[in-house]
């Protein structure tokens, strides 16, 4: 069963709460569907880069998912930004975000800017802290 984008957002609102991002980004993305970018727990809007605000609308219109975040880290491989979506169908969603003891589990498109051979769908490690967001594994 496929999803209205509204549907959508207010699922990836759950997923934001759950992951305690602060409120004003989460307020930014209710209200005007603003994406944040995350550093180290750091956060800024993406749309401030426009190339990320480019690949953020690609991989929405290409997959018909949402983004509701993004993390960015610099790795052995490359240098990957990490999109966590919320799929077109609700049967998934309760795989999309999940939570042990270290952190959380999220469902994301890793784009490995240096080589985007390398770039893929897949579960990564999250932490939380102060309102933000890292890439953990």
């Amino acid at each position: 069963m496929k999803t209205t984008k509204q549907e959508k957002k207010k699922q990836a609102i759950e997923y934001m709460t759950k992951l305690d991002i602060y409120e004003p980004y989460i307020e930014g993305f209710r209200e005007d569907g603003k994406v944040c970018l995350f550093e180290n727990f750091g956060g800024f809007w993406a749309y401030q880069e426009p190339e990320l605000a480019q690949k953020i609308r690609e991989i929405e219109a290409k997959h018909n998912c949402l983004v509701y975040a993004v993390t960015h880290e610099f790795t052995d491989f490359g240098e990957c930004y990490d999109f966590l979506i919320v799929t077109d169908y609700p049967e998934e969603w309760r795989t999309l975000l999940r939570r042990d003891r270290s952190g959380f589990y999220v469902f994301a498109y890793v784009w490995n800017k240096d080589d985007e051979w390398c770039s893929e769908f897949g579960t990564i490690g999250v932490q939380s802290f102060g309102g933000g967001i890292r890439r953990c594994a």
